[in-house]
């Protein structure tokens, strides 16, 4: 494949179609109900992640009396690894065994966590329960992602991104919010953690009983599938899909690059913000509504952001929300107060809801609907491998130069990648016409 010769895309709606030979319907109305049930799934999802951004970076000092940030920040290291590791096998998985069974499997992994953050006795028991929480995000949310894309076709899958990561990161904002106010009243453990164990028990009981396997959207898409570059066909095998995402195609190595650039400062702000927070004396009240406005905006956000790449076009709001972030990277590493820290959350949340839905649409339009499960498995094992980077580097800048330092370095290389996503991404992928 040549990424040069690629043909541009004529930016038209596209209608859901009716796909031959299968029954099937595509599209966002045709498959509400379900739709809205992964919604949901994937806010019980991302619950169980925001368990831990308030309180596990506070545990690491108080409990567990880590004095460098480099220690500290190891458990974001792992969740990072073995996240990004699970998403690749997510992708290849989901389509060899179908989706639900992927999912149901994502949940009951994620079982032992929250018992294991509870009553861990040592700061490796939480390394690992991040282990496994990783394993358990990397199959429960890469499969919400999948499944969304299965049913609504090419002509939403915009909206459908926004609305499946809005719900996630809303979800992530809330607990994040609930269990600073847990942990201010009631103490760092066990409280906040039983919020989790009631998302798990949850989530796990309406994936068995409620959602439904969308394979065959995907193989239904496929009947109908127009290609949008020359190397868009079904016959690829997995190393060619690899290297095709992550290098010789550029929108997705563009993409693939901007969602690891992105979750490495989102590492940085889990890992070193609510410490920066604390060492300014700010309350768990106060550190909580920071943990909590930077995802609630993200979450929201992108409710809109991701059906304005659907008209607008995926390039600019990617671009411009790299950029945004790096601007609202800087606002923290020069503030010293609540009222600037959360001018600079908002704007970091912005910045992310730009990026965030608009990046896994445009994965979506490029790759062909029976290896776009692992495109996507590959682009987020790039975005969260960002996690595990974000943590290394923040943590080692941090002990080195202090955390503003570190802020101002991380702002600088998100700027730095907004600047190759416009030099690099092909501008019309955002009209893939299936």
């Amino acid at each position: 494949m040549t990424p040069g010769n690629t043909p541009s895309l004529q930016g038209r709606a596209v209608r859901p179609e009716r796909p031959r030979h299968t029954g099937v319907a595509l599209g966002l109305r045709q498959n509400l109900a379900q739709f809205m049930l992964l919604v949901a799934v994937n806010a019980l999802v991302g619950g169980t992640l925001g368990q831990e951004r308030t309180v596990l970076p506070l545990l690491a000092g108080q409990v567990f009396h880590l004095d460098q940030y480099t220690g500290a920040l190891t458990f974001i290291l792992a969740f990072g690894l073995a996240k990004a590791a699970t998403n690749y096998f997510a992708g290849a998985l989901s389509d060899r065994y179908g989706r639900k069974p992927v999912l149901v499997t994502g949940w009951l992994i994620a079982v032992p966590v929250p018992l294991l953050l509870i009553f861990g006795p040592s700061w490796d028991w939480i390394v690992a329960a991040n282990i496994v929480l990783g394993i358990s995000q990397g199959l429960t949310w890469s499969t919400t992602v999948v499944m969304k894309m299965d049913l609504v076709g090419p002509s939403r899958r915009g909206l459908a991104m926004g609305l499946n990561e809005g719900a996630g990161y809303l979800g992530v904002a809330g607990t994040a919010l609930a269990t600073g106010f847990i942990a201010a009243s009631y103490g760092l453990r066990p409280g906040p953690f039983l919020l989790g164990a009631v998302f798990v028990a949850v989530g796990l009981g309406v994936s068995v009983l409620t959602v439904r396997e969308t394979h065959h959207h995907a193989k239904a898409e496929a009947d109908t599938h127009r290609a949008v570059h020359t190397g868009s066909t079904a016959e690829l095998n997995n190393r060619e899909i690899f290297t095709l995402t992550s290098f010789k195609d550029r929108s997705l190595s563009a993409v693939s690059q901007a969602g690891m650039v992105n979750n490495l400062n989102d590492g940085l702000a889990w890992g070193l913000f609510p410490v920066l927070f604390a060492s300014a004396g700010l309350s768990i009240e106060k550190i909580g509504i920071l943990a909590a406005v930077y995802p609630a905006v993200w979450g929201a956000g992108q409710f809109v952001t991701g059906a304005l790449s659907d008209r607008y076009g995926r390039k600019p709001l990617i671009t411009g929300g790299m950029l945004v972030q790096a601007a609202a990277l800087g606002m923290v590493a020069i503030g010293t107060d609540f009222g600037t820290w959360l001018a600079a959350a908002i704007l970091l949340g912005a910045g992310t809801a730009m990026v965030y839905p608009t990046l896994l649409a445009a994965i979506g339009d490029v790759a062909h609907p029976q290896w776009r499960a692992r495109s996507v498995g590959i682009y987020r094992l790039w975005r969260d491998g960002g996690f595990a980077i974000g943590a290394l580097l923040s943590g080692l800048l941090a002990d080195a130069y202090g955390i503003s330092a570190a802020i101002t370095a991380v702002a600088a290389l998100t700027a730095a990648s907004g600047i190759l996503v416009a030099m690099r991404m092909r501008g019309a992928d955002h009209s893939a016409t299936g």
